[in-house]
């Protein structure tokens, strides 16, 4: 299955990722990064406006409530930043590139 067809589970803690196994979800998430220091994956996204930033924020927010697995999102008037750590794992788990693939979904349809 790919990333974006995948669920995040409410009845356990994923496990954190090892290096091999991040190195190879971060190639099926285009544009997001890694930070091994602050153990997350990060995005910046831009768009036309502020009312195209807040529907593609929107729209995020209704995906990944929908995984129970929530972002930080810094939002401006043209672009917003999102990361994912799984802080109750202490690290990068697979439901962070999950929600990655889910939202990159939404990049698609644009």
């Amino acid at each position: 299955m790919l990333l974006h067809e995948l669920h995040c589970s409410t009845d356990s803690t994923p496990q954190l990722l090892n290096k091999e196994d991040l190195n190879k979800y971060l190639k099926e998430v285009s544009n997001w990064d890694y930070s091994q220091e602050k153990q997350l994956i990060s995005r910046s996204f831009k768009f036309k406006n502020y009312y195209q930033t807040l529907a593609f924020v929107n729209a995020a927010a209704w995906i990944i409530h929908q995984q129970n697995h929530h972002p930080n999102i810094e939002i401006g008037y043209n672009k917003c930043h999102v990361s994912f750590t799984t802080h109750s794992a202490g690290g990068i788990t697979i439901f962070d590139f999950i929600c990655a693939a889910r939202i990159n979904q939404l990049q698609q349809e644009r």
